[in-house]
């Protein structure tokens, strides 16, 4: 039996899966330009649905590559957070959560920590619910009791008191895992 090693095909090329898609070739003439099976290109296609997803743009409100730039080259001038901050008009809570989150004062470059936040705001993310199984078997307990999202965010709080990994975003999580039914 034969075995390829896996494919990662970049943005060019999944775009032009999407344009012939889209035009109305087939899989396996799409597959041939890749020197592929169609199954592989079946797999980039189906994960939306055989719908194009809409291309990734950044929220306004997060930081820029030239504002990281400039909290690049305000960290290297040995200008202090809050100055940083008040130049680029921002927080110097951001500031400061920028500069711990990518290496520090002497770590901080402003490529690597923009291409970080890229990668890390791409969704969707797996929920808590899924990640932690004895917290699903709690949540999914008390659902099936009746109780509320928020009866079981109130209760583990009092609960676990000590333990985040019960605690953070539980009450979201439990309502998308109620009604998507990843709980059963």
């Amino acid at each position: 039996m034969k075995y390829r090693t896996r494919t990662f095909y970049s943005e060019t090329q999944k775009a032009m899966m999407w344009d012939r898609w889209r035009q109305g070739e087939t899989l396996h003439n799409i597959a041939l330009l890749f020197d592929r099976h169609r199954n592989s290109i079946r797999g980039i296609l189906a994960q939306t649905g055989g719908i194009r997803p809409a291309q990734r743009v950044r929220a306004s409100r997060v930081l820029s590559l030239s504002e990281r730039e400039e909290i690049s080259r305000g960290v290297v001038s040995g200008r202090s957070m809050r100055c940083i901050a008040a130049s680029m008009g921002r927080a110097a809570s951001t500031v400061s959560r920028e500069i711990r989150r990518n290496g520090g004062c002497r770590g901080y470059r402003a490529c690597v920590a923009d291409q970080a936040a890229w990668d890390q705001s791409r969704r969707p993310k797996r929920c808590k619910l899924a990640q932690n199984r004895a917290l699903a078997r709690i949540v999914s307990k008390k659902l099936k009791a009746l109780w509320s999202p928020e009866q079981i965010a109130g209760w583990l709080k009092c609960a676990y008191p000590d333990d985040e990994s019960y605690l953070a975003r539980t009450r979201r999580n439990s309502i998308g895992s109620e009604s998507h039914g990843a709980l059963q």
